[in-house]
C-alpha cells in the first residue's frame, strides 16, 4: 500500500479533503493531511487566498514542505489546487517520490530549481473547461510535463468546476469524482507491482 502526503486547496482543510483522503485509506493507503492554515476553513478562494498572501505564499509553501519531514522520501505526493504547489515542489526536489497526484492545478516545471522527474508517475486532474485549471494555463504545464514524460498522464472531464472532488462543497460532481477514484487507486494499485 502506498503512503501518500496530500495537501488541501485554498478553502483549507475541509470536509471534503478529509474524507477523500478517507476513500484513500479505505483502500489500505496510509494518508497524511496537513493543516497548512491551522483550522482556518474559507467560503470562496478569494477569501482562502486573501488568507495566503496575508500569510506570505512563499511561507505557506514552505510550510507544506517542512510538512514532509520525519517522512519517508518514497512517498506520493498530492494536492488539491494551491496544495499541488507544494506537492509539485516535493516531487520536483525530493529525492525517492513514488509518485504525483496533483488536481486541478499544474504549475511550470521551471518554477523549482529541479527538473520534473521523467520517469515519476503522476496522474493530472482537471475539469476542460474550469476557469482556474484551463483559464489560467495550468493545462499547459500538465501538458508540458506529460510530452517530457512516458509515466505522467493528464485527465480532463466534462465541466467548469474548480473544487470538484470536494464533497462539502456546491462544485462537488458526483461522476466525475467516483472516475477520478478510480483512476487514482489504480494509479496508487500500480505503485505496489
Amino acid at each position: 500500500m502506498a503512503e501518500v502526503l496530500l495537501y488541501h486547496h485554498a478553502l483549507g482543510r475541509t470536509k471534503g479533503v478529509e474524507t477523500f483522503a478517507d476513500e484513500l485509506r479505505a483502500a489500505g493507503h496510509t494518508v497524511h493531511v496537513p493543516d497548512l492554515f491551522e483550522g482556518r476553513t474559507f467560503a470562496s478562494i478569494h477569501e482562502g487566498m486573501a488568507y495566503v498572501e496575508s500569510v506570505g505564499f512563499d511561507k505557506v509553501v514552505e510550510m507544506g514542505v517542512r510538512e514532509a519531514d520525519g517522512l519517508p522520501h518514497e512517498i506520493v505526493y498530492a494536492g488539491f489546487s494551491l496544495g499541488v504547489v507544494v506537492a509539485q515542489k516535493l516531487a520536483q526536489t525530493r529525492e525517492g517520490a513514488r509518485g504525483a497526484l496533483f488536481f486541478y492545478s499544474c504549475v511550470p516545471a521551471s518554477m523549482f530549481e529541479a527538473p520534473f522527474p521523467t520517469n515519476l508517475p503522476v496522474q493530472i486532474h482537471g475539469m476542460d473547461a474550469d476557469p482556474y485549471f484551463v483559464g489560467e494555463g495550468d493545462v499547459e504545464a500538465a501538458r508540458d510535463i506529460v510530452a517530457a514524460s512516458d509515466t505522467a498522464e493528464l485527465f480532463l472531464y466534462p465541466g467548469d468546476q474548480h473544487y470538484f472532488a470536494d464533497i462539502s462543497l456546491p462544485s462537488y460532481d458526483a461522476d466525475a469524482t467516483a472516475l477520478l477514484l478510480q483512476r487514482v487507486l489504480e494509479f496508487l494499485r500500480k505503485l505496489d507491482n
